[in-house]
């Protein structure tokens, strides 16, 4: 029996329950959240929670994504994807659907919540994200089809979240899946090999989509086209360094980007430049130098060496009141011998 197609369970409707075939956990279908070339994403509840089912018709692909998530909760105090709760099967009357559950991360999409906030929250929520992208390049992967909409903000205290691992890849193999205006490839600016630098350029034209929510139309692709672009974006000028820098792979790790970013927010802050003189663990205020065990055997000598001076100069003192009373008994004495003689 064939398995269903993508068009079948994209037609599932509320109030339909999905009970897993080896665990039987029972999920009741509530909406449907996306919908992608490797599986729909529904809203479901389990036990009255909320949670995000995730259903393909590949099973392999359920399998990739699930390992990606487990690689995932392996890195510690990371929020780049959402937490995997369950992976089963459904048996229907069309055939067997594979499907895993994870965490519904609710809130709105990154767009969305600068519209609400205003641009001055750009730099700080592209600051966390690639905080989040360098642990996971630092553990091998790359997240691939990165975009706004596969960023959602928590809160409050606002967090930015990575959802939609379909398109995570292992380095040094080819992008899974990518979405054309976030596509260094598509635009003429290099290669679909899965490498931190693909993730970056992607943070490079999320920052560009930020000022222009529409997105424009590729002419005739490269740098200068997206460049003249930026150009014309107040919200965007100071980052123009950033963001060329970005897009021609001049970044070699997300924190190198990051520590630029930062450097436009604090001036004082190391930038790219300096970074070997000044480390990232640097407080962003200057703190009183600490006294050191050297300083304080100097402190030590110097107290010593006063009161030697002290004790010197005492019996320097006391011997130039010797000599004094010597020389005047001397001259008196020689002064009686006078009159006599």
């Amino acid at each position: 029996m064939m398995n269903p197609s993508l068009k079948n369970l994209s037609k599932i409707s509320s109030g339909t329950i999905i009970e897993g075939k080896w665990h039987h956990n029972r999920y009741t279908i509530i909406k449907q959240l996306g919908f992608g070339a490797n599986g729909i994403v529904y809203l479901a509840r389990h036990d009255s929670k909320q949670v995000a089912l995730k259903m393909s018709d590949n099973g392999m692909s359920v399998t990739s994504e699930v390992n990606v998530l487990k690689a995932f909760a392996k890195v510690q105090g990371s929020a780049l994807g959402p937490s995997l709760l369950d992976v089963d099967d459904w048996e229907t009357s069309e055939g067997k659907v594979s499907f895993y559950v994870m965490e519904f991360i609710k809130g709105p999409d990154f767009l969305s919540f600068l519209k609400q906030k205003g641009p001055d929250w750009t730099g700080v929520m592209v600051l966390q994200l690639l905080a989040d992208l360098q642990l996971l390049h630092d553990n091998g992967w790359v997240f691939g089809d990165l975009k706004p909409e596969n960023l959602i903000v928590t809160g409050p205290p606002a967090r930015i979240r990575c959802i939609d691992v379909g398109g995570t890849t292992m380095q040094g193999r080819s992008i899974k899946e990518f979405t054309e205006y976030f596509d260094r490839g598509y635009w003429g600016l290099g290669s679909r090999k899965a490498e931190p630098r693909y993730d970056l350029f992607a943070v490079a034209m999320i920052m560009i989509n930020t000022a222009f929510p529409q997105r424009f139309t590729k002419k005739s692709g490269g740098l200068e086209e997206i460049m003249e672009k930026v150009k014309q974006s107040p919200e965007l000028t100071r980052y123009e360094k950033i963001i060329s820098y970005a897009l021609s792979g001049k970044f070699l790790s997300a924190n190198e980007m990051r520590m630029e970013i930062i450097q436009v927010h604090l001036p004082d802050a190391p930038s790219r430049s300096n970074r070997q003189q000044k480390t990232a663990k640097q407080p962003p205020f200057p703190r009183q130098p600490a006294r050191s065990p050297v300083k304080k055997a100097k402190s030590s000598t110097s107290v010593q060496t006063r009161k030697q001076f002290n004790k010197g100069k005492k019996k320097f003192a006391a011997l130039e009141t010797i000599t004094i009373i010597l020389v005047i008994s001397l001259m008196y004495f020689f002064y009686i011998y006078s009159q006599i003689t």
